[in-house]
């Protein structure tokens, strides 16, 4: 397992990324493109990118002098051993970039001036769909689906928050 991390359990379940919603950022094209650029850097092909893959990607580009801390510091950036999925995380946050979990629990506070941590989803809702980026109703829909909201329609926005930033738990 020449620098790979396949066989560590980090964090466990809360290591995990939700694979449905990185899968809905993409259109097929894009999944096909990034999953042959996942095939090329994975050079023994094992299903999963390590240092040694990466030293052979870049021998590939003609740069050969690449030290191993640099590749090592580079596959500690993923949460868990890079398989397809969670490369493709890794793609989605450069590319469509999550602000840190505490930053967007901020943005919720200034909208919860008690600090119940709650905001009742008609109130958001009304929110998101009127003022600066409208939200369309899909939009809204989709949050809703993913959100922990009560049986009076309250949404524990610091649930929601964890769950924008590190996905959803496998049940």
């Amino acid at each position: 397992m020449a620098g790979g991390r396949k066989g560590k359990k980090e964090g466990g379940k809360k290591a995990q990324k939700a694979t449905s919603n990185v899968f809905s950022m993409f259109d097929q094209n894009q999944i096909q493109e990034f999953k042959e650029a996942f095939s090329m850097i994975d050079a023994n092909r094992d299903g999963f990118i390590d240092k040694i893959d990466l030293k052979d990607t870049y021998a590939s580009l003609g740069i050969r002098d690449v030290k191993m801390e640099k590749l090592e510091a580079m596959i500690l950036e993923a949460p868990t051993a890079i398989n397809f999925t969670v490369f493709l995380n890794m793609l989605a946050d450069k590319l469509h970039g999550t602000d840190p979990e505490d930053t967007i629990v901020q943005a919720f506070k200034l909208l919860d001036p008690e600090g119940k941590g709650i905001l009742h989803k008609d109130y958001l809702s009304q929110l998101l769909m009127t003022q600066a980026d409208k939200f369309t109703k899909e939009e809204i829909d989709q949050m809703f689906e993913i959100a922990p909201i009560d049986v009076a329609g309250n949404l524990d926005y610091k649930s929601l928050c964890y769950i924008i930033t590190h996905g959803q738990e496998e049940e």
